[in-house]
């Protein structure tokens, strides 16, 4: 198995028994960026020299004993996301060359735990499309069929989990956005419940409905991005003032006795 193609739980095992180095893992996913980047167009941005020096730093906290769930994990931050010091087009040549300058929420909090931004990744423009061919910049095509769509809007961040060009992924979801995606690329993604994730620093298309959530390989890597970007923020007026459970808790219930229901129209 290549370094690229591990899932969250499974880097951060190998990071913290310090038999992978953060930097190793990282220049593995940046190769596989470099490889296939040209057939499947999942990133507007790719930030290598900023996702190597945050990789060496990761390394120096595992060195020192320190290594939360997602320290040195390679992730891809969908194009609306707000990074200081690393642009934030929307995929729309209006903000072609829009660098903000502070970060969103979710990314202090990503920040804090020690991950990696490999890039930002592509998108329909404005998150206003559900197939990521109308982004301003670039088209996205699926990694299992190049003349099939990924979906959208999030279809660079779904692209770029399935075809191992990070390790997870941040997308967000007003009407599908995540959801659907995830599901024509074949990986897991959510939208969380509404306020449990902080929108500050989020280019919104509709307020009353946007969520930020994770794009993953597994229901595990959902979970320990969850813990981490979820929480109330003073920033967000509609952020929810509750504690964050450890979601991957959740994983060990099974599904017995769980009603699904199926809409018949």
């Amino acid at each position: 198995m290549q370094l690229y193609e591990l899932t969250i739980h499974e880097a951060h095992e190998r990071l913290k028994n310090k038999e992978v180095s953060s930097e190793e893992l990282t220049r593995s996913v940046l190769d596989r960026i470099d490889s296939v980047e040209e057939k499947l167009g999942a990133y507007i941005t790719v930030a290598a020299d900023t996702a190597l020096a945050q990789a060496k730093q990761a390394d120096r906290s595992v060195s020192k004993g320190r290594c939360a769930l997602l320290t040195g994990i390679p992730l891809a931050i969908k194009d609306l996301i707000c990074t200081e010091g690393i642009r934030t087009t929307c995929a729309s040549r209006i903000l072609e060359n829009f660098i903000p300058p502070y970060d969103a929420t979710v990314i202090k909090k990503l920040k804090e735990a020690g991950a990696v931004f490999i890039g930002k990744s592509n998108m329909d423009e404005f998150a206003m499309g559900s197939s990521t061919e109308n982004s301003g910049l670039k088209l996205t095509r699926n990694p299992w069929d190049l003349d099939r769509i990924p979906g959208g809007s999030s279809g660079g961040s779904a692209v770029a989990v399935a075809a191992g060009m990070c390790i997870g992924a941040l997308g967000s979801d007003t009407g599908g956005s995540i959801r659907q995606p995830a599901s024509h690329c074949g990986v897991v993604g959510m939208k969380p419940t509404y306020g449990r994730v902080s929108r500050f620093g989020l280019v919104a298309f509709a307020s009353s409905l946007d969520q930020i959530g994770p794009l993953a390989k597994d229901v595990t890597d959902c979970a320990m991005l969850m813990n981490v970007i979820a929480g109330y923020d003073p920033c967000d007026s509609t952020s929810v003032p509750k504690d964050v459970p450890d979601y991957t808790l959740a994983l060990k219930k099974g599904l017995q006795d769980t009603v699904v229901g199926i809409p018949v129209e």
